[in-house]
């Protein structure tokens, strides 16, 4: 780690972090917070997926659907009228319409081919969104005069990566540069962002075989085809299960390359100070761990 303990956390004159964990847990939070110090430059993984490397598809499909209305379709021809996605840091939704759900297309559904075809972008535009972060480190404090950093990873970065290799390119590359800190939900927790997921469902990234293997057990069990899975039934228990299945890679992304915090201390932090003592306080914890291990070891 870039920080070995809490005091070169807390006097060093740069301080990088990038924050992991399930959609719901804090990141965004925590992020938003440090921002609007004006001292920290905010680089959301998700936003630069939306605007940089999938806008593109995002937006052909807008057009694709004004095409189906006559009434559109004569405007957008004409270039009257300009269609765009307005993606926020708060406002998700371009994308998450974009991956779509597979399931019965009279609910809102799309072919599964089609959906994993979608998937299959966003796993390199979120690689390409997390390679990219070294260069906004630099851009952030060359044009912008930013302090300080905060990276809010999406929840899929465990997808992606391979925290139980050391030699894992990507994750070399981001504990380079920044503290990775694992913001950990319990039990109760997870109830409430699958809860908080039915109601506003949030961009998903999952494995091609992790997917194929929910896809099968959940039109097996009910006896489904595709075309009649209620794509909103689906994606809530597809993201139930990652939950249990991310648990793991989380905890090992935390083990290998960086630290953890509990989504309820994140949760209670309302000042940068706080969030700063926050994590001296998870860094001596993680000290504390490592040293048990050692003494364990011996």
């Amino acid at each position: 780690m870039i920080y070995s303990s809490p005091a070169d956390w807390l006097e060093c004159e740069h301080r990088r972090v990038l924050l992991f964990g399930m959609s719901g847990v804090g990141k965004t939070h925590a992020s938003s917070l440090l921002m609007r110090t004006r001292k920290w430059f905010h680089y959301s993984i998700d936003y630069r997926i939306g605007t940089r490397y999938m806008n593109e598809f995002i937006v052909d499909n807008f057009k694709r659907e004004a095409m189906r209305n006559p009434f559109l379709a004569d405007l957008l021809l004409s270039d009257s009228i300009y269609i765009a996605s307005n993606i926020s840091f708060g406002n998700l939704s371009p994308l998450s319409t974009y991956l779509g759900k597979p399931g019965d297309r009279q609910l809102g559904g799309i072919d599964i081919d089609q959906f994993r075809k979608r998937q299959d972008q966003h796993r390199h535009a979120e690689v390409s969104a997390l390679r990219d972060t070294t260069r906004f480190i630099e851009r952030s404090q060359e044009i912008y005069g930013y302090r300080h950093f905060v990276c809010d990873s999406g929840g899929s970065i465990c997808e992606v990566v391979d925290p139980e290799d050391r030699q894992d390119e990507l994750l070399t590359v981001l504990s380079e540069n920044m503290l990775l800190i694992w913001i950990r939900s319990d039990e109760e927790h997870s109830e409430k962002l699958v809860e908080r997921f039915k109601a506003s469902p949030k961009p998903m990234y999952y494995r091609p075989e992790f997917l194929d293997e929910q896809w099968n057990d959940f039109t097996t069990s009910r006896g489904l085809s595709g075309d009649e899975v209620n794509p909103d039934a689906f994606a809530c228990w597809c993201y139930s299960k990652a939950l249990e299945r991310r648990l793991p890679l989380y905890e090992a992304m935390a083990r290998n390359w960086g630290m953890s915090l509990e989504a309820g201390e994140v949760a209670g932090v309302t000042s940068e100070d706080e969030f700063c003592n926050l994590v001296a306080i998870g860094l001596e914890r993680r000290q504390a761990e490592l040293s048990e291990l050692s003494s364990n070891a011996d």
